[in-house]
């Protein structure tokens, strides 16, 4: 009789390992904190929050951003970080002058200060090489300007 009731707690334990490998919803490890431990049955292990779908940013800074620099050339862009980084772009008029911008976009929001745009300029010297020459600051204030104005526009024209 007892060789029967140690086989049943046996069967018992190892029945309820099994369905605790199986019992939880997971997409893998990484649904789960990495401090969340295991325990029996996968008790104590804590869901992370569930991930957000879509870009991580104001949709129409986003989208203004990419339509008022779209005459340089796009070097990267990371819509969930919000980072937009041109190329080096040369005006066919001042041959001897280029400009890269980068665009951070900080906010979910429409906001004006949910945009930092900062340029770079080089300038070509007499040997030909290009020199780091400073932008103005008008410059950077005028792009996220148009960016705004850009946001704005097209925030109005999915409203109506």
């Amino acid at each position: 009789m007892a060789l029967v009731r140690g086989a049943s707690v046996a069967l018992l334990a190892i029945g309820l390992f099994s369905l605790g490998a199986c019992g939880h919803r997971s997409n893998g490890p990484e649904a789960y904190s990495a401090g969340g431990g295991g325990g029996f049955l996968g008790l104590g292990r804590k869901p992370l929050a569930p991930p957000v779908a879509g870009i991580g940013v104001n949709a129409y800074l986003w989208r203004a951003s990419l339509d008022t620099l779209a005459f340089m050339p796009l070097a990267s862009a990371d819509p969930y970080g919000g980072v937009i980084i041109t190329d080096w772009y040369t005006n066919p008029e001042k041959p001897d002058e280029r400009f890269k911008a980068t665009v951070y976009i900080l906010d979910t929001r429409l906001r004006a200060d949910g945009l930092t745009v900062t340029v770079f300029k080089q300038v070509k010297g007499a040997d030909g090489n290009w020199a780091e020459s400073s932008s103005s600051n008008q410059t950077q204030v005028d792009i996220e300007n148009s960016i705004l104005t850009r946001a704005r526009q097209l925030r109005l024209s999915n409203i109506r």
